[in-house]
């Protein structure tokens, strides 16, 4: 008798056979599941870690190069026609991480994660490494559109993998853990970028080399991986960590359908629909200060590309201890409650967009202040929406709704930043931009404390 549960995709063929979701297989002894548990949950935080890292080393490279290839090719573009570039990374990577998350609701995490990885980085290798590239705007932004579509398979397996190996009384800890990943990531690329540019001297090595290391990364990830507790032979987490959310029965372990998942969790979900517009707000924010820092520095302030390194690199380092401390007050001073820490963290990055505004003629030290303090502030609210986004919905549907609020925040949030605030920038210069920018901080305060009365909740399907 076969012990394999096997999953209605097992059927399939091609692609959808190779991502299909591992067969559950027989329990092991009772002695050897805690061990186990224990050695494979460090192992699989540890692969989705550094596989999302590693994403973000082969997304927002464009930015990264935009003033290279501004010198490059004089009056060839302006800034806002670079920017649609960014727009289009941003928009598709929003629309992948929808789509391909209620794919990856169906997938093995361990498969999707790393082909989604390679696939990023075989496009960015291309923009480093031929230079034909640049000749049309049109190719530009159909490289950064696939970019940012195969760059979407990264958020949402980590969340399914997150929501089946940890539970949720400590979810909120391990969710902010992860998130500083983005974080490790933003900061390497300018690091990778910057040291291949001079040991190459060529500033094509920012795309390049960031992609080898990419797809290094890509193959570690998968041996570290996992897909379900189930598929190693363990009990699902809540019977492991005797931690069931509410309505929780057997029914949570099935494969939803695409219907259940879009119909009867995500759409029909009014706390979900009001993070996810939040969301739009946060993630101008997010982008239309880190994507922008080369050119508003070298350009609008005249510093060195050193400098514009050091203050992009200040904005995602202060962003861990941020992140970190954003989960601890969001768990311990909210009691899990994700709408105040994410009001008052957002009124707090807001202090440092002012900051970063009034300094507008002022000291490059005064910009890594402002930097380091919208960095560390802004992140909390990044990673708390996505968390609230995973406990709002049953667990088999946690990418979906992952990539649900991921759609608002980077298609029209993100993209907006992109060749929005190039427009902006272009039309009513930089203190339009700013002033945008504040905005959206209070706006997204605004949508955040309609989910006031809301707490997280984990419900059957």
């Amino acid at each position: 008798m076969s012990h394999r549960n096997a999953p209605a995709s097992e059927s399939r063929h091609g692609l959808f056979s190779f991502l299909a979701p591992a067969p559950h297989i027989a329990p092991l002894p009772p002695e050897k599941i805690d061990p186990a548990y224990k050695r494979l949950r460090w192992q699989v935080f540890a692969g989705i870690f550094i596989g999302y890292a590693a994403f973000y080393l082969v997304r927002n490279n464009l930015a990264l190069a935009m003033p290279d290839i501004l010198k490059e090719y004089p009056g060839r573009f302006t800034k806002a026609q670079l920017g649609t570039g960014l727009t289009a990374v941003i928009v598709a990577y929003g629309l992948s991480k929808f789509i391909m998350g209620s794919v990856s609701d169906r997938s093995n995490p361990r498969r999707f994660l790393p082909l989604g990885l390679l696939l990023s980085a075989g496009v960015i290798a291309v923009f480093g490494s031929v230079k034909a590239v640049y000749a049309s705007l049109a190719v530009i932004v159909a490289l950064s559109a696939l970019n940012g579509w195969v760059n979407g398979m990264g958020w949402p397996p980590c969340g399914k993998t997150m929501v089946h190996w940890y539970s949720s009384r400590e979810r909120g800890r391990v969710v902010s853990f992860w998130n500083v990943a983005h974080n490790v990531g933003g900061m390497l690329i300018t690091g990778i970028g910057t040291a291949g540019m001079f040991l190459f001297h060529d500033w094509g090595a920012k795309f390049y080399l960031n992609a080898i290391v990419a797809a290094g990364i890509a193959v570690l990830a998968w041996f570290l991986m996992r897909d379900t507790p189930q598929s190693c032979g363990l009990p699902p987490i809540e019977v492991y960590k005797n931690d069931y959310p509410p309505a929780y029965s057997a029914r949570n372990e099935r494969v939803l359908s695409f219907r259940e998942i879009f119909f009867q969790n995500v759409f029909n979900n009014p706390a979900l629909w009001a993070i996810a517009i939040a969301n739009a707000f946060v993630y101008f924010v997010r982008y239309g200060v880190v994507s922008w820092v080369p050119v508003y520095l070298e350009t609008a302030k005249h510093l060195s590309v050193k400098e514009s390194s050091i203050a992009w690199s200040l904005f995602e380092f202060a962003a861990i201890p941020g992140t970190l401390l954003c989960g601890w007050v969001s768990d311990r001073l909210f009691k899990g409650r994700r709408a105040p820490a994410t009001i008052l963290f957002m009124a707090l990055t807001l202090v440092g967009i002012l900051l970063y505004w009034i300094n507008i003629n002022g000291p490059v030290w005064l910009d890594y202040v402002a930097l380091f303090t919208a960095g560390f502030f802004i992140y909390g609210p990044v990673m708390l929406i996505g968390l609230h986004a995973l406990e709002l919905v049953p667990k088999k549907a946690a990418g979906t709704a992952a990539g649900f609020t991921g759609l608002f925040g980077n298609t029209i949030g993100g993209g907006a930043a992109g060749a929005g605030v190039g427009w902006i920038a272009d039309h009513f210069q930089w203190h339009g931009v700013f002033l945008t920018m504040t905005v959206c901080c209070l706006l997204t305060m605004l949508f955040s404390a309609m989910s006031l009365g809301g707490r997280p909740k984990d419900t059957g399907a």
